[in-house]
């Protein structure tokens, strides 16, 4: 079934689209409608008869390129491919939700990298065409893998996203004989010191009471592995830092980095999470490497600002297809480039093993726990404090007594030594 929705917002009151089928179409139409700027509730798809709500999903799993998604079609829980609606300013690769039959589960395919990650997730909130105040957004993709605290196909939870790379670069070569890195916080002279200019994306904390109930979840789970992988990561082992990657696959809690630039090494690796420590006051564990979370988490912020979105409710699952940095002895390029390190596949299938109990949970769950809620015990929101609430991590938020910084002409001219 698929439905073709136009845009909603320009008038007070309209119809967005009615798409009626031919006679030998197994798909009739939808209708939903803005009444004095206000949707109603009630945008339903009638198929064979049957009426069918989509406007409030349970759980929304966002994926960033078509092996993610694919992992979630031919199961036998649920069909995603049901329901197929076309949603304006989507990706032109990807430019259809898709939903199970009941409208509970639906998912969409953003396109990799944070413009279009941020691009796609905007223009999906601010549709109109879905209520989402009540849904649990999964973000569920593959990343690389820090060696010192877990190995291909472990399945992360993140509690905090931090933009590694949204800082000053020289070139390595360039650097001072005190420098251990080319990455330098924005606003500041030195690796080691805060950003003294904040743009607002660098740090995203979620819900970890929530995040907790998806570990248990998915440690339900019996995780795929691969013989290649096994054998590769045992390479690993001759580093005691490295043990981890070692071993074999796992869940565990720890965080994501985000940055446009596909990196590896052991110098950018050990860069970055001193930066994740750095940017979280030291809470933050560099894990998963990926490229999109902080921007489709900025994406949701700005939709629970609007009070489309809840914040409390989103869950960021990374499985790990490759490691970001080589063991002794290996070229950095030789693990990039060539290398077989096994993982892609058990990574790929773990995000439908790991997340399919996530996902379960909260269906089963869904009128004892979930409907209501997973209250939030931590800080939740951006380094801003959009959402109110002081951060647990930065100098504090903009909206109370210990401002952030935003980004200025005086913070570009105060990293060059003038006042």
């Amino acid at each position: 079934m698929r439905l073709f929705i136009a845009p909603s917002r320009l008038l007070a009151s309209i119809t967005l689209a009615t798409v009626t089928a031919a006679a030998a179409s197994p798909y009739h139409s939808i209708q939903a409608r803005w009444v004095n700027g206000t949707r109603s509730h009630n945008e339903t798809c009638a198929k064979n008869g049957t009426t069918i709500a989509l406007t409030k999903p349970k759980v929304f799993i966002i994926d960033m390129f078509p092996p993610e998604g694919e992992a979630w079609y031919g199961i036998p829980e649920f069909n995603l491919l049901e329901v197929n609606i076309t949603v304006p300013g989507l990706s032109p690769l990807y430019p259809d939700v898709h939903c199970t039959a009941n409208g509970e589960v639906c998912q969409i395919v953003t396109g990799e990298s944070e413009i279009n990650a941020a691009n796609s997730i905007n223009a999906l909130t601010f549709s109109g065409i879905f209520d989402f105040t009540t849904t649990y957004f999964f973000i569920a993709g593959i990343a690389g893998i820090n060696p010192k605290v877990a190995t291909l196909g472990s399945v992360g939870f993140a509690r905090y996203a931090v933009q590694v790379a949204l800082q000053y670069e020289f070139d390595a070569r360039e650097i001072p004989a005190n420098f251990t890195t080319g990455y330098v916080p924005q606003g500041s002279t030195d690796p080691t010191e805060y950003p003294q200019s904040i743009y607002g994306t660098e740090v995203f904390e979620v819900n970890d009471a929530l995040r907790q109930i998806a570990i248990g979840f998915a440690q339900t789970a019996t995780l795929n592995d691969s013989t290649t992988a096994q054998a590769y990561r045992a390479n690993y082992a001759t580093t005691t830092a490295y043990l981890a990657g070692s071993q074999g696959p796992t869940v565990l809690g720890c965080d994501v980095a985000t940055s446009d630039v596909y990196f590896s090494g052991t110098l950018l690796g050990e860069a970055f999470e001193n930066i994740t420590k750095l940017f979280t006051n030291g809470s933050g564990v560099y894990c998963t490497t990926a490229q999109e979370d902080n921007a489709t988490l900025e994406a949701l912020l700005r939709g629970a600002i609007a009070n489309l979105t809840d914040f409390s409710r989103i869950i960021v699952m990374r499985t790990a297809s490759d490691f970001d940095r080589p063991y002794a002895g290996e070229a950095d390029t030789f693990n990039l480039f060539y290398a077989d390190q096994g993982g892609f596949e058990p990574a790929i299938m773990n995000i439908y093993l790991a997340g399919i109990k996530v996902v379960e949970g909260i269906l089963d769950g869904w009128d004892n726990v979930f409907e209501k809620g997973v209250p939030a015990t931590n800080y939740i929101g951006d380094i801003f404090g959009s959402l109110g609430g002081i951060p647990d991590f930065g100098p504090g938020s903009m909206f109370n007594d210990n401002p952030v910084t935003k980004r200025s002409i005086k913070g570009r001219n105060s990293a060059r030594g003038y006042s």
